[in-house]
């Protein structure tokens, strides 16, 4: 970023460079005009938008004037590679005058028959965006205002594709959560279900899911499970959990054994993924449930008659952090007579920042009674998350086996 005032001709410049300002036009096609607009005004021959993907550590081709290849090819350039990627390492302005394979990694601008290139990083604050560059195929003196007027350009664009981003990202994640929760809960003879979904009003949507589906021999599934983080990746992680473990449900009737097979599937597939998670399953007429955890803050029980508990369940390690380690995970039978109700639940539901996690999971055990799964859910989103948004997500599952089900 400049340290002075811009110049006077380099704000003119970036005046005739984004016209008339923003139309009907989807990002793509406005970046491809901002950039041919670029080339006439900075007289160049061409100029590049490369978006900086962090996770990988790579600058990606989104939008090109006079060389479209680029787009079209799907250039992509390692951060610290070639011309680009040195811009992206440095985070300062770069020229070259010799544009061959020592100096760039990408061919197309040699065969292009480029001679002088200049690069800025696209930057928001201090998160590195992309790059920004242009060429020239004669050669060509870039001056002061030059790359001044090619940085104010380059913050332009980096606020502009930014919030496209951030935009692409969250719908992505809405679609993606939708798809993966379960819209209607299964209909299971003396089984009653109710859900609750709500992100977190500070972070989004995140990777808390839950899942309940029939199993062989009369047996029924059900998954409480809460990724690390937030956004689009955490959801996309979340969704390869979730079908990883319905399909080692299918082989599997322990649920420890089905958690050992996530978490080492995590470890081997997902480095650096961490999620709790809780599974259970409902044996034969529901009588009682095989529960195991990973991590995941153990369920509420209530049978009639008695207060309701938080299940005595030992914590395994969570998914994911067990590299190298022995776990054996271990599995606890938990009674559900007639009329019990059981209530799975992700942190969002009991911690917050002005109660602690224990003190949020005796409160929801106070609030637990065998009632009608939906009446139930109304009350406890109605008491742990009332009027104020949830900071995090909350995920809540109700079940409660019918009084005649099946013989104690």
């Amino acid at each position: 970023m400049p340290l002075h005032a811009p110049e006077p001709e380099s704000r003119t410049r970036l005046a005739e460079i984004l016209g008339a300002g923003a139309n009907d036009a989807d990002l793509g096609e406005e970046l491809t005009k901002i950039l041919a607009r670029a080339c006439t005004v900075l007289d160049v021959d061409t100029a590049t938008v490369l978006r900086h993907e962090s996770r990988w550590a790579r600058l990606v081709a989104v939008a090109a004037a006079g060389l479209e290849e680029e787009v079209y090819q799907g250039v992509q350039v390692p951060v610290g590679a070639g011309f680009a990627g040195a811009v992206a390492a440095r985070r300062e302005p770069v020229v070259i005058d010799q544009v061959d394979k020592t100096t760039v990694l990408n061919a197309l601008l040699s065969e292009r028959g480029l001679h002088t290139m200049l690069g800025v990083p696209m930057l928001a604050g201090t998160e590195l965006v992309g790059v920004l560059h242009i060429g020239a195929v004669r050669e060509r003196r870039f001056t002061t205002t030059d790359i001044e007027t090619l940085r104010l350009l380059a913050d332009r664009l980096a606020a502009v594709l930014q919030a496209e981003i951030v935009h692409q990202n969250q719908a992505a994640t809405i679609a993606l959560q939708r798809s993966l929760l379960p819209g209607v809960l299964p209909v299971i003879d003396g089984l009653r279900l109710a859900a609750r979904y709500v992100p977190g009003a500070e972070a989004g949507l995140g990777g808390d899911w839950y899942d309940i589906f029939r199993l062989p021999g009369d047996q029924t599934g059900i998954v409480m499970g809460d990724v690390s983080g937030h956004g689009l990746e955490a959801a996309v992680i979340m969704g390869r959990l979730r079908s990883a473990l319905r399909a080692y449900a299918l082989d599997c009737d322990d649920p420890a054994e089905v958690l050992a097979k996530l978490d080492r599937k995590a470890n081997h597939f997902e480095h650096g993924v961490m999620a709790t998670v809780a599974y259970g399953i409902l044996r034969p007429g529901h009588k009682s449930m095989a529960l195991s955890l990973a991590g995941h803050l153990p369920p509420v029980v209530a049978s009639p008659g008695k207060p309701a508990e938080l299940v005595a369940a030992p914590p395994d390690p969570p998914v994911g952090l067990t590299v190298g380690a022995t776990v054996k995970r271990r599995t606890t039978v938990v009674a559900l007579p007639p009329g019990a109700v059981a209530v799975f639940y992700t942190d969002g539901l009991v911690e917050r920042r002005d109660r602690l996690v224990d003190t949020g999971m005796d409160q929801l055990a106070e609030l637990v009674r065998p009632e009608d799964p939906e009446r139930a859910c109304a009350r406890i989103m109605a008491a742990m998350v009332g009027s104020r948004p949830p900071q995090d997500d909350v995920a809540l599952v109700v079940l409660h086996r019918a009084e005649g089900a099946g013989t104690p």
